[in-house]
């Protein structure tokens, strides 16, 4: 097999064609896997982008927690796309080559995004905050103008540190295998595969894991508990009902992302203990699946999302 060499710094660099995706290796029926996931990429296609053209043509929608919620759909579109179609073609049509720089582009888009999707939950439980904890001064501290830069901002350092992230990759030599054990251009399974020192990359790895997760879940975790302070301390119990509420759909999405991606990420890197293929299958489960289920559980129950997705498909029915 032929390689690209570059020189850096009087070092030689080997940097091959690409790489071969290597997983299910244990796993019976992964075509029927592949097939299941390829209908949630469909159903996660379909609802977010309804999500999305409702709030963009009604303007009355045009507020600081849809803004949030558009957020969230455009992230679930990226990261379901990053990851499911390419699967498609590795495991179904058992194509599994991806040349060098295609797999550095997979591997930057998906963890930018993947992080972002844990700042877009962060940002629902501020929106959450503000709405019950200061419902006096949400024109202070929650207009669409400060949601915007609160978007911006998650946007702009998510992507700008995870180019820098992926471009460090270009460092490693891989003279030896170019068999990634996952289901996409995997960063940790890669970097392992280089035949120079990697140091640099398992640091980077870690403490990015580190940041990403756990500070947008301590915003979600300072958020509600602020919020349950307030809702002890409301006198009608209807209205307590009722804050809490309007905080049951988002508390079930942190829940579906970050249980098993804490899991996944925190046991896996630290301890190495998972089996290779339950770490994959778990892996895509918690990054497929997500995207799906939100603009079901979360967007689409909201009232003003749910009565004019029924007046749009109510349109669709009588129209000739």
């Amino acid at each position: 097999m032929s390689s690209i060499s570059t020189v850096l710094n009087d070092t030689v660099i080997i940097h091959p064609p690409g790489f071969y995706i290597i997983a299910f290796q244990t796993f019976p029926y992964i075509s029927v896997y592949i097939i299941f996931l390829t209908f949630v990429y469909v159903v996660t296609l379909m609802f977010n982008i309804l999500l999305i053209s409702i709030v963009a043509r009604d303007y009355c929608l045009h507020t600081p927690k849809f803004m949030a919620v558009v957020n969230l759909a455009i992230v679930d579109l990226i990261l379901s796309t990053c990851t499911i179609p390419s699967m498609i073609k590795v495991f179904l049509f058992k194509n599994n080559f991806v040349p060098f720089n295609l797999c550095l582009v997979q591997m930057y888009f998906y963890y930018a995004v993947l992080s972002l999707e844990s700042y877009a939950l962060a940002i629902l439980a501020y929106d959450r905050f503000i709405a019950i904890c200061l419902p006096l001064r949400q024109n202070l501290f929650n207009t669409l103008p400060i949601m915007f830069c609160i978007v911006g901002a998650s946007w702009v350092y998510n992507m700008g540190v995870h180019a820098y992230y992926t471009a460090i990759m270009t460092r490693l030599s891989f003279c030896n295998s170019v068999r990634v054990i996952s289901y996409f251009c995997d960063y940790a399974p890669v970097f392992r595969l280089a035949c120079n020192d990697y140091t640099l990359h398992w640091s980077i790895a870690s403490t990015s894991s580190m940041v990403n997760l756990l500070v947008p879940f301590s915003i979600i975790i300072l958020s509600y508990l602020s919020i349950l302070v307030t809702v002890f301390r409301m006198k009608s119990v209807s209205n307590r009902m009722k804050a809490l509420a309007t905080c049951i759909e988002h508390l079930v999405l942190v829940a579906v992302f970050y249980i098993p991606i804490f899991s996944i990420f925190l046991v896996g890197l630290y301890f190495r203990s998972i089996d290779p293929d339950q770490r994959v299958l778990s892996l895509s489960l918690a990054t497929c699946i997500p995207p799906c289920i939100n603009p079901i559980v979360y967007s689409l129950k909201t009232r003003e999302i749910k009565t004019r997705a029924l007046a749009l498909v109510q349109r669709i029915k009588t129209s000739p």
